[in-house]
C-alpha cells in the first residue's frame, strides 16, 4: 500500500503503527501538480497492481463566496479537485490494467449541497462529486467502479479543540468500513455513492 500526505513525521508513525514492509509512504502537498506527478511516479515504480485508489486529500477554508479571499477557492480547487484529477490520470492505466479495480473519491455533503460559510469548499466539492460520476461513465466498460463517498461531520483533526461531543460526530472507521463494504462486493456490483451523516443530523 502506498500513501501520501504532507506531514512526514505523521507518515513514518503510521508505517511504524502498521506493518512496515506493506507500507509505502511518501511526501507531498498535492495541491500541487508536480508534487501530485511525482507521487504517481513513485507508486508506478513499485511496479504492482493499483487495485484501490483512494483520493482522499482535501481542506476545507471556510467563507462566504462573495466575501472571502479570492485565493480561498484556487487553494480548495487545487487540493480538492486537481489532485485527484492528476493522480487519476497519471495511474489509469495500471488502474485499469489490474482487473476489478475500484476508486473512490472522498467528496462531502457538501457536494450535494451547500452550507453556510462553506463558500469555496462547497464549490470544490460539487466539483469532485462532477469529476467522480463522469469517471464512472467512462469507465463503465472496463470493469473499474468508480464510488463516491459523501460523509458528514468526521471526528478527524480538523474538528480539534472543539466543545461538541464525540456522539455529534462520524467516526473515521466508520468511512473506512464503508468504503470495505462497497468493495467486498461481487464484481457485477457497484455502489455508486455512500451518503453517511452523523445520527443526530448535520452540523
Amino acid at each position: 500500500m502506498a500513501v501520501c500526505a504532507r506531514d512526514l513525521t505523521l507518515l513514518e508513525e503510521l508505517k511504524v503503527a502498521l506493518e512496515p514492509a506493506a507500507l509505502h509512504i511518501f511526501s507531498a502537498d498535492v495541491s500541487r501538480k508536480e508534487e501530485v506527478e511525482a507521487f504517481g511516479d513513485f507508486v508506478l515504480a513499485l511496479n504492482r497492481p493499483v487495485s484501490v485508489l483512494v483520493n482522499n486529500a482535501g481542506v476545507f477554508i471556510p467563507g462566504k463566496l462573495l466575501e472571502e479571499d479570492e485565493q480561498n477557492l484556487r487553494v480548495q480547487l487545487d487540493t480538492n479537485v486537481w489532485s485527484a484529477y492528476y493522480l487519476t490520470r497519471k495511474l489509469i492505466s495500471w488502474v485499469k490494467a489490474a482487473g476489478c479495480a475500484h476508486i473512490f473519491n472522498i467528496c462531502s455533503i457538501a457536494s450535494l449541497a451547500a452550507y453556510p460559510h462553506s463558500g469555496s469548499y462547497s464549490v470544490s466539492k460539487f466539483a469532485l462529486l462532477g469529476f467522480s460520476k463522469s469517471l464512472r461513465e467512462e469507465l463503465k466498460e472496463t470493469g473499474v467502479k468508480v464510488t463516491s463517498v459523501m460523509p458528514g461531520a468526521t471526528l478527524t483533526d480538523s474538528w480539534a479543540g472543539t466543545d461538541l461531543p464525540d456522539t455529534r460526530f462520524i467516526r473515521a472507521a466508520d468511512v473506512a468500513e464503508a468504503v470495505w463494504a462497497a468493495f467486498r462486493l461481487s464484481p457485477s456490483a457497484v455502489m455508486e455513492e455512500i451518503v453517511i451523516r452523523p445520527q443526530a443530523g448535520d452540523l
